[in-house]
């Protein structure tokens, strides 16, 4: 593996959730792969778990790691050719993408949409900048349309909990105060839809996701049906597709309450984090015995690890 972007630069999907859980249970028995060897954690946005889960990860392959807010510690980006570079930016990312990669061995890149230009996101203008001149493997830590170290964490999870060989994985929409990306639901349809599951999005009229990412799901309007008899329930608000970026009106009562969890009682209820209580998720169902999300965050770390690993076993 050179590149770590989306499921489909998985060799073998199950092989890697089983390694994943082979590394919870021995997590420094693989650390000479990684020693003498630098990993770059490039963010351009906040985070919390994907920043300490994969520095933890690297460490537990015995890598150095280095962690650059790009945004607040680089310098100004540009990310056009062709451009004067006679205004606020400082440095192409050309030359600081080109240097990074001369610094490190593998790079992890975090990018959020900026949800104006579906067509700029959804190109993947930045990540992909980066893929072109770091020359070096390179791990997606989130860009504008897929979080693939969450959703690999979230089939780990799935698969370490389950009780039915094949159970039913509901993704319903939850509601928000501003724009959030689709990269969280995207990118955790995408992978339910290669996991042997039954899986199905609950979503109000007007939020459907791209056909790229929900093919081979059940898409449905009506969320009290979706949630009957579901093992799991991921819970993720997102904005619309079309229009790009919109918040549509009305839909409050999409919150998961532990009312509605009345017809899936062993339900297992999922969140990638950080979620706003009582307007996302009620408190009462995280604070419930219902609620992974801790232990869901938790394997962010065996996920990345991984993904870390294979990528070390192929330099």
């Amino acid at each position: 593996m050179k590149l770590f972007t989306a499921v489909n630069d998985v060799t073998d999907v199950q092989a890697l959730v089983a390694e994943a859980l082979q590394l919870k249970q021995n997590p420094f028995a693989h650390k000479h792969l990684g020693e003498n060897k630098t990993l770059c954690l490039v963010f351009l946005n906040p985070s919390l778990r994907t920043r300490i889960s994969t520095q933890k990860a690297g460490q537990n392959l015995g890598m150095n790691v280095i962690v650059l807010n790009i945004d607040k510690e680089g310098w100004a980006l540009e990310l056009n050719d062709g451009v004067v570079m006679n205004g606020t930016t400082v440095e192409h990312i050309r030359e600081a993408a080109a240097v990074m990669g001369e610094y490190s061995d593998i790079i992890g890149v975090r990018s959020f949409p900026g949800l104006k230009n579906r067509e700029e996101d959804y190109s993947e203008l930045i990540f992909n900048k980066f893929v072109e001149f770091c020359k070096v493997p390179i791990v997606s830590l989130e860009s504008a349309t897929r979080h693939p170290l969450q959703s690999l964490a979230d089939l780990v999870t799935i698969e370490e909990l389950k009780t039915n060989a094949r159970p039913k994985v509901v993704l319903t929409w939850a509601p928000h105060i501003k724009p959030l990306p689709q990269a969280v639901p995207n990118s955790f349809a995408e992978w339910m839809c290669k996991g042997d599951v039954d899986f199905t999005i609950a979503q109000p009229a007007g939020y459907e996701l791209s056909e790229e990412f929900t093919n081979g799901a059940t898409i449905t309007h009506n969320q009290e049906e979706a949630l009957k008899d579901a093992d799991f329930i991921y819970v993720k608000n997102w904005s619309a597709y079309e229009p790009y970026g919109k918040i549509l009106p009305g839909n409050e009562d999409w919150m998961l309450t532990l009312d509605k969890l009345k017809d899936a009682p062993k339900a297992k209820v999922m969140h990638c984090l950080p979620v706003r209580r009582d307007l996302e998720l009620s408190s009462e169902v995280l604070d419930s015995d219902s609620s992974v999300v801790i232990h869901e965050a938790g394997n962010r770390v065996w996920a990345a690890q991984a993904v870390l690993k294979q990528i070390l076993e192929a330099l």
